[in-house]
């Protein structure tokens, strides 16, 4: 974990952000007429959200609640963060990767309300920022990849045992993390993992990377994915997510795997299958999505092409050793945005993008909106299913508690109608036979 910051931030370049101590904290205030216009596309885009929020603003459920959340500050989650205050909640927010903000929104939500501590490349001050949305002392906590509670945890544990009543995490990395600490005991409320609902995982990683990493790496670089040889570390949700996108544009797609099964659906995919040792010797494109530290290293960097391009989707820069890269550069620039060209002592060149952060968030928009409609409704419903069950005077165990499958379908059911669509539903007949065993041939 980063140093926290105590004092004041260090602002990047001093004196060049917008602030009001114990308000917000953003790059430029005057950027939020563009953030606004941003939310009303993306708004438009995500129907689930419009209902909720259509419905929930006139019961308010999260009414005397003050949330703190830590995920990427997109168009997207500016209509998850509306839509919570509209349920009644007091909303502060911090970004969840240095450089992932999208400062037009967080200037926009700055001014309608928000306690927003966020701005594109606060790699300083980030633990600052998180500490801000702590200082209010929240009930609830919307995390992605954990560093949220992991503070609350870590540095403010009173609070977190005794104040905190409940949380959220997107992503599979926190998820990962959460687990650890469940198993450790030392998990001081429950969380709810919204990563791993149905209607999150099988949509937002699957689609949502794929399509959003592949606009990253040709926003970065323009390049031509067609006839390539496109490296995917890590065939889950979200590599195979990848792996299909980039087979879509016609790149030769190879997959390194730990896991036989994910390696397996990989081949009858149409993929190669390879290790990392060998697939270095011949990617033209390599990108990590395994929430594992040291995807790519020394040995495979050594081994590259002259020209290789390398990025990661994790939501962890760990994932590519970049030190070691440093460590064998015999020179590096910055030869366009989001794209630093480091050269061996072999002469060969290795284009690292976006400071081998989430590609698809530093150098594009992140996920489309469509399928963040599902995500952010699962989000929003189990905050409103924790400050319910407060209400109410129910004990929720600390522990990673799952999605309900009536969540799930109920946001899956709404999607469709949304989307015009209609399912069929069984008979009495079909559900009685099939609960009935003696039936056969």
């Amino acid at each position: 974990m980063a140093t926290m910051i105590e004092n004041i931030p260090a602002k990047a370049e001093k004196g060049q952000l917008s602030e009001v101590p114990g308000k917000y904290c953003v790059r430029d205030i005057s950027l939020a007429p563009k953030g606004r216009l941003l939310m009303d596309w993306a708004e438009s885009r995500m129907p689930v959200m419009r209902k909720l929020r259509e419905e929930y603003s006139k019961t308010k459920p999260l009414k005397g609640y003050i949330i703190a959340g830590c995920l990427h500050v997109t168009k997207e989650t500016g209509i998850l963060i509306r839509t919570l205050k509209e349920a009644g909640a007091e909303v502060w927010w911090s970004g969840c990767n240095p450089l992932s903000t999208n400062d037009a929104v967080a200037a926009a939500l700055a001014e309608e309300g928000i306690g927003m501590f966020a701005w594109h490349n606060n790699g300083p001050d980030f633990y600052w920022c998180i500490e801000r949305t702590i200082d209010p002392r929240p009930h609830l906590t919307l995390d992605d990849g954990c560093d949220l509670i992991n503070t609350m945890h870590e540095k403010y544990k009173e609070m977190a045992q005794n104040h905190v009543i409940g949380g959220t995490e997107e992503t599979t990395t926190g998820i990962h993390r959460l687990r650890s600490r469940e198993k450790a005991g030392e998990l001081y409320y429950p969380v709810y993992a919204v990563n791993d609902a149905e209607t999150k995982w099988d949509f937002d990683n699957v689609y949502g990377t794929g399509q959003s990493t592949l606009d990253g790496i040709i926003r970065a670089t323009s390049v031509l994915l067609a006839g390539k040889n496109f490296v995917v570390a890590g065939h889950g949700h979200c590599g195979s997510g990848v792996a299909l996108r980039a087979k879509g544009m016609g790149a030769n797609v190879i997959i390194t795997e730990v896991k036989p099964t994910a390696a397996m659906k990989g081949v009858l995919n149409g993929h190669e299958v390879l290790t990392m040792e060998e697939a270095a010797k011949v990617g033209d494109i390599f990108c990590t999505a395994t929430g594992v530290k040291d995807i790519i290293r020394k040995s495979h960097f050594e081994s590259m092409r002259d020209g290789a391009i390398i990025c990661n989707t994790g939501h962890y820069d760990s994932e590519i050793n970049i030190p070691e890269l440093e460590e064998i550069a015999v020179s590096k620039r910055t030869i366009r945005e989001n794209c630093e060209e480091y050269t061996l002592a072999n002469g060969n060149r290795l284009y690292l993008l976006a400071q081998g952060r989430l590609i698809n968030l530093a150098a594009a928009e992140g996920h489309p909106s469509e399928v963040m409609d599902m995500s952010f409704a699962n989000q929003f419903l189990s905050h409103v299913a924790l400050a319910q069950a407060h209400t109410k005077g129910e004990k929720l165990p600390n522990s990673v508690i799952e999605i309900s499958t009536e969540q799930d379908e109920f946001v899956a059911e709404t999607k469709l109608a949304t989307m015009n669509m209609s399912i069929d539903s069984l008979t009495d007949e079909q559900l009685a036979y099939i609960d009935n065993y003696n039936s056969g041939t």
